[in-house]
């Protein structure tokens, strides 16, 4: 690709639309000299098992314009200058931020979009676990401004559990607690599927009904990691302290609320050297070797089969009252 150019790419309804592409040759991976019309290719090639992960979730993104190296921003507001073909949502400003009282969050939903905002150096993607109504986004479309009343109750169409460990212990150990955590879910009828967080931990994610409350979704990810660390003392904890978690695996289910977001599948993570959120295979899990992805070995992966976690992308079955 050249320093600059201009593409035209399927945008909204598969129409065409012309993307500017700057800087194509500068190094956002400046460790690996993985330049940023590298990071382009990538999230253009895994865009068909990206984008179902990304659809009608607003969207934080972690920029890195001069990149990893030089560190990042979180971004939740639609940066001034943003195309009318990508779609917009102004929704009541999370607890954590700063006082602004709305944010109109991004919502990636077609090639166009996410190469636009790959473009911008936005190398991390992050999403709720909760999507928007369709009727949200077309107010937002028809007006530029669409708002979602204050107060709104979300209802979660997953449930994650994040497995972060605390050394020595690695993601072997992560592997292990998600095994176990799969088969507790099972007795409540809930299928667990995994991926890396692309960094140095593992995540277990389940389609759930998207009919209950995230506070009830929240009360219920707390029970089973309690259970968790009460069945497991050696291995798991479930509270943040530093001091309480060398050697064994944290399991943070506060992702769960409403305000909280979590790395999508696929998404490139600011690593010296590029990483993925790989869904994994349970044969893997299974298998309890140490897991890290690249961007290349995500793309043969796929080119092997189907995404690992489709399954996430259809309704699961309401979560047990407590």
């Amino acid at each position: 690709m050249s320093e600059a150019s201009r593409v035209r790419v399927p945008g909204p309804n598969d129409r065409p639309v012309e993307v500017e592409l700057s800087n194509l040759d500068k190094p956002l991976f400046p460790d690996v000299g993985f330049t940023k019309a590298e990071v382009i290719d990538y999230y253009t090639r895994v865009a068909p098992m990206l984008l179902p992960h990304l659809e009608r979730r607003p969207l934080t993104r972690i920029r890195y314009p001069n990149g990893v190296a030089a560190g990042g921003f979180f971004e939740k507001n639609a940066p001034d200058g943003t195309p009318e073909w990508v779609s917009t949502v102004t929704l009541p400003a999370p607890h954590s931020a700063r006082g602004r009282d709305e944010v109109r969050y991004l919502v990636i939903d077609n090639l166009a979009a996410l190469v636009w905002s790959a473009n911008q150096a936005a190398i991390e993607l992050h999403v709720p676990q909760w999507r928007l109504e369709p009727q949200e986004l077309e107010a937002d479309a028809r007006s530029g401004r669409g708002r979602t009343p204050h107060g709104r109750t979300r209802h979660p169409d997953r449930l994650v559990f994040d497995l972060d460990p605390g050394p020595p212990a690695g993601v072997v150990e992560c592997l292990t607690v998600a095994l176990e955590l799969r088969a507790r879910l099972a007795e409540d009828g809930l299928e667990g599927y995994v991926k890396t967080s692309g960094k140095k931990g593992i995540q277990l994610l389940c389609p759930i009904s998207g009919t209950q409350p995230d506070e009830l979704v929240s009360a219920y990810a707390k029970h089973l990691a309690e259970e968790m660390a009460h069945r497991l003392p050696a291995l798991v904890v479930t509270q943040m302290a530093r001091k309480l978690r060398p050697g064994k695996v944290f399991i943070d289910w506060s992702q769960n609320n409403a305000a909280k977001t979590t790395v999508a599948p696929y998404s490139l993570r600011a690593q010296p050297s590029p990483t993925v959120s790989t869904p994994l295979t349970w044969d893997e899990v299974e298998a309890g070797q140490p897991v890290s992805v690249g961007p290349e070995e995500v793309l043969e992966r796929l080119r092997r089969g189907e995404d690992p976690l489709h399954r996430l992308l259809e309704p699961g079955p309401r979560l047990p009252e407590l």
